[in-house]
């Protein structure tokens, strides 16, 4: 294989938003929770009645992909076998190194040349649709297409899936993956059956989190743990973050540095610009953006519903937002995710990015306080 294949390859498997350190979702054999979930799509499978396209809705990181590639083993497997589809089996491997000729991924590509992953799912990749679709998958058998994550199709890449899920060809099934189905067109939504995928409760999360520290040997001390439970808010993905590397820390000086505010500590603030703006400190960017974003998500669902944040949270939630001030940080929240993912798809200053982050939220506090 050239070494030109064997990067093309090695970026396949890899996936724009796997987690270092830690198997892919389509490499776990275990699920935890989401039993409801799992018996709807097992009844429409054995009613012979299936829906060729599944919307799969819920929050980031609770196992939609692990369900997803999990329903998409149960499919390609023997009927009689459905059951019995463990590690060893030939499905679950081919499915798991994506070698098996009738499962299409289609996610956000690798760009060699800027040696990043785009920040969309683009036309071209929906296009590979054609020839999947083009080629037999045997008598009974069927084909399925995984589009992770379904909300970042950009709209010439949702026309060309939208003409695909109109004229499916038969025993072809669609599984979309979305934490955010609003940013969906509606002609792509009506013509998927949603399935509804909730948040892990504590004992699910728990175990899930174990199980993926255990497969792939991760040792984390008990106090770390039982505080990234606590704040990963039925999400393993959020839970293994901040386990497996500066997370907690991050989280920390966050949650201090929103408890200060209006007042910004200048240094402190301009020391946090030089440790995460640089073009190497990609990851260590994303997870502390994605921390402070969740804390404020939380912030805001707890004052609206009184539910939804820790204790500590909680005292600091009663500080700083109140159901007078509530619609200003809503837009706040809004307008960093939008200039997060503008920054990263543009390649624009990330120092800036930090800092008008922090302004925005002290503007919120001074003009807008409880």
């Amino acid at each position: 294989m050239s070494m030109a294949a064997e990067r093309a390859r090695a970026a396949a498997l890899a996936e724009p938003d796997r987690l270092e350190g830690f198997s892919s979702p389509r490499e776990v054999d275990r699920l935890f929770g989401h039993e409801a979930a799992l018996d709807e799509f097992t009844d429409a499978l054995a009613s012979g009645r299936m829906h060729h396209a599944w919307l799969m809705v819920g929050p980031e990181g609770i196992g939609k992909a692990t369900l997803a590639y999990r329903f998409a083993r149960m499919v390609l497997a023997e009927a009689n076998e459905r059951d019995a589809v463990d590690k060893a089996h030939p499905v679950f491997r081919k499915v798991a190194a994506l070698s098996h000729p009738n499962l299409l991924v289609i996610r956000r590509a690798w760009n060699e040349k800027s040696k990043r992953y785009a920040q969309m799912i683009g036309v071209d990749e929906v296009r590979r649709l054609r020839a999947f679709l083009g080629t037999t998958a045997g008598e009974g058998s069927w084909r399925v297409v995984i589009v992770d994550r379904a909300d970042e199709l950009n709209q010439n890449a949702a026309n060309a899936l939208l003409k695909a899920l109109e004229e499916p060809p038969p025993n072809t099934l669609f599984l979309l993956i979305s934490s955010a189905e609003g940013r969906l067109p509606v002609t792509i939504r009506s013509r998927a059956r949603t399935l509804r995928v909730s948040a892990l409760g504590e004992q699910d999360l728990e175990q899930a989190v174990r199980a993926a520290l255990e497969r792939d040997g991760q040792e984390i001390d008990a106090k770390t743990l039982k505080t990234a439970l606590a704040l990963s808010q039925g999400s393993v993905r959020r839970a293994l973050e901040l386990v497996s590397s500066e997370g907690i820390e991050l989280y920390a000086e966050i949650a201090a540095a929103l408890a200060a505010l209006p007042e910004i500590d200048g240094a402190r603030l301009h020391r946090n610009v030089e440790r995460l703006a640089g073009m190497a400190e990609t990851e260590r960017l994303e997870l502390y953006l994605s921390l402070l974003l969740g804390l404020i998500e939380r912030l805001i669902r707890f004052t609206a519903t009184g539910e939804g944040a820790t204790h500590e949270e909680r005292s600091l939630g009663k500080r700083l937002v109140s159901p007078a001030n509530l619609a200003y940080w809503a837009e706040s929240w809004e307008a960093i995710s939008e200039a997060r993912a503008e920054a990263f798809a543009l390649n624009l200053d990330r120092s800036l990015l930090v800092l008008e982050t922090w302004f925005r939220l002290q503007s919120v506090v001074r003009e807008h306080p409880v």
